[in-house]
């Protein structure tokens, strides 16, 4: 499907609320990691390395999922977001009818072939 200038503006918004929301996300696991070591259970070394391996798999993912997006691969960006619920359907409402319709509609074959 090709995407309109307003859909490929409205994409890499979709996109990027994505994106802050899995830094959000990773920042939160982190954050229970550092929790865990505040309340002494457990050390300092096996925290440190836990935080670590943490944000060297999010930056991972991180790269995999974003890093050189092209307009071509927006949706199927979008779609992988939605699959792993990271962006949901109320986030597509400044698409085209015509998107919206397709992003769902990929997304409910994906479930449906997964069953």
């Amino acid at each position: 499907m090709e995407l309109s200038k307003k859909d490929k503006k409205v994409a890499r918004e979709v996109i990027n609320k994505g994106l802050q929301r899995e830094f959000e996300n990773g920042l939160g696991q982190a954050e229970e990691i550092l929790r865990n070591w505040r309340k002494g259970i457990t050390n300092n070394s096996v925290t440190y390395h836990d935080v670590y391996k943490h944000i060297k798999s999010l930056d991972k993912q991180i790269a995999m999922r974003y890093d050189n997006i092209k307009g071509s691969t927006y949706l199927l960006t979008i779609t992988y977001q939605m699959m792993d619920d990271i962006i949901h359907e109320e986030d597509l409402a400044d698409f085209s009818e015509e998107v919206q319709l397709y992003l769902k509609q990929v997304v409910k074959n994906y479930i449906l072939e997964g069953e």
